[in-house]
């Protein structure tokens, strides 16, 4: 993919980072890093064609930093939530090396944050390698329910989420339905045999509970 000079400036530094923080942290899958470009940053550039101008990305379980950097890179706010101290502390780097006063990370679990925080009034929610579809949104609606509380005028139901996600996602789409109802679309990933969903208007479905969901065990190599 072609980007400006001064995007592709900041990419590849955010690449040697990578591939320096590699060496002390296991932040990727090795066999990704002969090309960081396409297999991390073209796929996280996809999502810029999907998210509206304006909102507040929140990005659940951000490892090292695809799609949350990236597209902070882009020019969008951006709220990087992961638990996982040695890759916050590389996004924390990421942050300073690459000037991304609108970068935010947060150090903590999904479920912690969304119940706690005061978030800003336009968000939308992405993710990329980071858990089954019907447990982000378990995480989405534990911010729906609580949002009157925390955010005065708060707007998630126009846009809520854009995932990244694998070739399984008709499976994920058809779990998920069994316990919420929503819209999405679905388009061809440009980098892969992979989709982007995009979803909006989710009701949980009557009788269905929440039980407290939690990030994925195995949450290296993304």
């Amino acid at each position: 993919m072609k980007y400006s000079p001064e995007l592709q400036d900041k990419f590849e530094k955010y690449a040697e980072l990578l591939r320096d923080w590699q060496q002390r942290a296991n932040l990727v899958a090795p066999s990704t890093l002969g090309d960081i470009q396409h297999r991390h940053i073209d796929d996280s550039t996809q999502l810029a064609e999907y998210l509206p101008k304006g909102a507040t990305v929140i990005d659940l379980g951000s490892g090292a930093g695809f799609p949350a950097t990236v597209l902070a890179i882009m020019g969008w706010d951006v709220i990087a939530i992961e638990s996982i101290r040695k890759k916050t502390n590389f996004l924390e780097e990421l942050k300073t090396q690459l000037n991304l006063p609108n970068l935010t990370v947060k150090n903590d679990r999904v479920e912690n944050f969304l119940t706690k925080a005061t978030l800003p009034r336009d968000v939308i929610f992405t993710a990329r390698a980071f858990a089954p579809l019907i447990k982000i949104l378990d995480y989405i609606w534990l911010y729906k329910k609580t949002t009157g509380k925390k955010s005065e005028g708060a707007t998630i139901d126009a846009a809520p989420a854009v995932l990244l996600k694998g070739v399984n996602v008709s499976q994920e789409i058809a779990a998920a339905r069994r316990k919420y109802k929503f819209n999405y679309e679905l388009f061809p990933s440009k980098t892969g045999d992979g989709f982007i969903v995009a979803i909006k208007n989710i009701n949980k479905k009557p009788g269905q509970r929440i039980t407290g969901p939690r990030s994925p065990v195995n949450k290296e190599h993304r």
